[in-house]
């Protein structure tokens, strides 16, 4: 409850700050919109990082880095920190002159113009609100998965299907309404006031996080060594020997087991005797969960005990490994033994392991702060729901492969941060600058900003893969990423520590979530509304009042939208951002190539989009967090194929006017 009460306060002050910034609204829609181009530097630079770094960056780094080790930093923070400030200097600066200099409040009317194309917004915005909304879906789904996880037993009685705690459901949907709030009162300048208070509380506590993790576990060079004594490969970009070696022998015995089950209560080929079932006991030394079906699989195994047909095996380790069953069950499969490689390609059917884990351990869970057996204490607390599906996980599902990530992954990546120079929230926050010279702090200090979160976050995540409390291991096998950050923060703090830390990652998550609200709010009014209505035939007060609703629409759309099947924060992030990235040749196409056309704007846009959305479809809808394309990662395929389009295009039609050419570069 303590964690809980933190979090409530936090969240007051932070609605008491944008409640007072709407004080100083000066009531038009230009003011609402864009601060009035007022924010200095020290303002520009906590709202730029702020906005960037979202529950991606903290949530999902630390799930990444406990998944695929230590490389996620070199992949994505390292690259951030040099692109992102070279896209501010590249782009963030003339953007900002011309939007000074001819009015622009959004990304579209800058392309209107430079492109002489009415229409453009046409296509754009649905495009870049497509893009956005899962871009808010990461915040929203990680703010819920943080709260529920860091309040377990909070609740005597209430909220136990979500081990009483708050349910994610509700926790996105305060969330959500706080954000909301401060955005609809605040505007632009609510925002920005909001995002340095963020930002620098996510700073802090971040670090404060590191340090008392790093401590408890003995320091960093002790964390660290555990990792290399235990998880050799999560230090490394190839795979330790020893990593393979365990996980030869592990995926062995699972299969053992798989086979077993099946030939004893499915094909009714197998069954021990009481005497064969001791003999298989005393042999088995190793005492963890279900360790009796293993010592009954490895003593059938030794004696030779199976009967079963390559389909039948195929088809066990499709039911062990909760997967869905092919029908009719593929003719190769009915010869040939299935790999695990092969068996991932069959999705795992939704929420089985909730269902099996609450039938099989329900003697065992209930209210976490309870005993066992209130007379005997030394048995221990009941079982969470998250930690009975953890059991069964562990215990019944194969053991992850390890994989070495590739160079040609490795140097894709660097397409990722490209995504920032199409960030319509990002192009806002550029136009509030009160000079081009205020651009010079965030130019400088944002790598910096970035290294200090992310080496922490990455660290964290890479620690979890091997940290043991009271010589037990911290994290069971399959468990999930999303949840890794907020369980070590609450195994390895105090409650007080904990609600103050897990404020510090609701503030990382809040800090970009209100701009992008306030962005798609912004473009609506502007590039639909008030663009194809008329300028003259509405208020500013109608228009402030018509980027509220829209904004109001957005939230409960992306709400709507975290209620279904969640997916990896890191795995979506860089998919939404890839989409981004894929639409960089036209931005800055647009800014240094004088030679672009509308047509060739157009045709890039719509090959970056087709593409994007082929390749998220064959990747399952980033239910494959390791899909590649011709061995890269898909985003240097969609940029590749967008630019080539683009500049293919542009090269065999009529190049813009004369006229546009001296508005946009009149020195020439």
């Amino acid at each position: 409850m303590t964690q809980l009460v933190i979090i409530g306060i936090y969240l007051g002050m932070l609605l008491c700050l944008g409640l007072f910034s709407s004080r100083l609204f000066k009531g038009t829609s230009k003011d609402y919109m864009l601060a009035s181009h007022s924010i200095g530097p020290f303002l520009l630079l906590m709202s730029i990082f702020g906005t960037t770094m979202t529950a991606f960056a903290l949530v999902g780094s630390s799930g990444e880095a406990y998944k695929e080790g230590v490389g996620v930093y070199g992949m994505l923070a390292s690259s951030s920190g040099i692109i992102h400030s070279l896209c501010f200097f590249l782009l963030g600066i003339k953007l900002w002159s011309w939007g000074h200099k001819h009015g622009y409040t959004t990304q579209i009317q800058f392309f209107r113009d430079r492109l002489e194309s009415d229409r453009i917004g046409i296509i754009l915005f649905p495009v870049l609100v497509g893009l956005v909304i899962p871009y808010l879906l990461i915040g929203v789904m990680a703010s819920g998965v943080v709260i529920s996880s860091i309040t377990e037993g909070a609740f005597e009685s209430s909220f136990a299907a979500y081990d009483y705690g708050i349910p994610p459901w509700l926790g996105s949907l305060v969330i959500s309404m706080v954000v909301l709030i401060y955005v609809f009162f605040g505007g632009m300048r609510g925002t920005a006031w909001a995002n340095t208070f963020q930002t620098i509380v996510f700073m802090i506590l971040g670090v404060v996080t590191f340090v008392v993790i790093s401590n408890k576990l003995g320091g960093l060079e002790a964390a660290s060594n555990a990792v290399l004594e235990k998880n050799p490969s999560k230090l490394m970009r190839d795979v330790a020997p020893s990593d393979i070696e365990r996980y030869a022998k592990s995926y062995k015995s699972w299969e053992l087991m798989a086979k077993y089950n099946y030939a004893t209560r499915i094909a009714k080929t197998l069954t021990l005797t009481p005497d064969q079932k001791a003999e298989a006991y005393k042999a088995f030394k190793p005492r963890m969960p279900n360790w009796q079906t293993k010592a009954e699989s490895l003593f059938a195994a030794k004696n030779k005990l199976y009967d079963l047909t390559n389909e039948e095996t195929n088809k066990a380790l499709l039911k062990q490994d909760d997967r869905v069953m092919p029908d009719p069950f593929p003719e190769n499969w009915k010869t040939e033994l299935m790999t695990h490689h092969d068996l991932k390609e069959y999705p795992r059917k939704s929420n089985a392991e909730k269902e099996k884990a609450l039938l099989i351990f329900a003697g065992k869970i209930g209210h976490p702060e309870k005993d066992f057996d209130p007379n005997d204490p030394s048995k221990g607390k009941k079982w969470t729901i998250k930690k009975a599906i953890g059991v069964y996980r562990a215990s019944n599902w194969a053991p992850d492969a390890p994989h070495p990530m590739s160079k040609l992954v490795f140097l894709t990546y660097f397409f990722v941060p490209l995504s920032v120079g199409m960030f319509p929230h990002l192009f806002q926050h550029w136009l509030t600058a009160r000079s081009a010279a205020t651009f010079k702090l965030p130019v400088v200090a944002h790598p910096l900003f970035i290294m200090i979160v992310w080496v922490p976050c990455v660290l964290v995540g890479v620690w979890a893969t091997s940290a043991t409390l009271n010589g037990i291991p911290m994290f069971p096998p399959h468990f999930p990423a999303n949840a890794v950050l907020a369980a070590m923060v609450k195994k390895m703090t105090s409650p007080v520590l904990a609600g103050f830390l897990t404020a510090g990652i609701l503030a990382a998550i809040m800090s970009s979530l209100d701009s992008q609200f306030l962005c798609l709010g912004t473009m609506f009014t502007e590039d639909i509304v008030v663009h194809y209505g008329g300028k003259d035939r509405f208020t500013d007060q109608q228009v402030v009042l018509m980027a509220r609703l829209f904004i109001i629409l957005i939230v409960a759309i992306t709400y709507g939208f975290s209620l279904l099947e969640p997916r990896r924060v890191f795995t979506l992030g860089v998919w939404c951002f890839s989409g981004f990235s894929s639409l960089f040749p036209i931005i800055f196409a647009a800014v240094y190539w004088k030679k672009l056309t509308k047509a060739g704007a157009y045709a890039g846009i719509l090959v970056a989009i087709g593409s994007w959305l082929y390749l998220f479809r064959e990747a399952g809808y980033a239910l494959k967090p390791n899909y590649t394309f011709l061995g890269m990662m898909p985003v240097a395929t969609m940029v590749v194929c967008s630019a080539v389009a683009m500049i293919l295009v542009s090269l065999i039609t009529k190049p813009p006017s004369k006229e546009t050419m001296a508005r946009f570069y009149p020195e020439d």
